[in-house]
This record gives structure tokens, sequence and C-alpha cells, in this order.
């Protein structure tokens, strides 16, 4: 426990005080592996992405697709495997 910080009395009297543990409060609760805390939401970009808008043809887009989760990423790196065999200019 924190030095500067004194315990916190408790208000519960009895046991069945306690309140009960519903969805709510393990929707908001802290996850943790082993000591590490698990964060949520989505995990912090790089940062070096530009978000823009670009027109592929539609089988384009559903073979890329069609593997799953991960599509755009995947096509991030058959566009920069694209780009190390051709000149950029």
């Amino acid at each position: 426990m924190n030095g500067n910080k004194k315990s916190t009395a408790s208000t519960l009297s009895e046991a069945d005080d306690a309140p009960e543990l519903d969805d709510a409060f393990f929707e908001r609760a802290d996850e943790f592996q082993g000591d590490r805390l698990v964060r949520r939401g989505r995990p912090a970009g790089s940062g070096m992405k530009v978000s823009t808008t670009v027109r592929f043809d539609a089988d384009i887009i559903a073979a890329f697709r069609a593997g799953g989760p991960g599509w755009q990423t995947r096509m991030n790196e058959a566009l920069r495997e694209w780009l190390s065999t051709h000149s950029a200019n």
C-alpha cells in the first residue's frame, strides 16, 4: 500500500452487505496476465499510417478479404513487396 494514503475503513458490517458482482462490474474491471495489466481497446498505432481513399477492382478486394481479418495489412505488405522490386519513380 502507498505510504501516503491511509486505509479506508470498511463500510460493510456483514458479508451479506457486499455488492453483487454483476456483468457490468467485470466489464469495467482491470484484467491482468500475471503481473502485467492488459490494456483494453485498440492498440496504439505506429503513427506512420496515412488515411486515404483508393479504389480497387472488386475481385482484388474480395481476394484479400477472403483471407479473413488483417486483409488490409496483407494488402499493405503486398504493395510494399511490389515496391521493393519496382522503381517508385
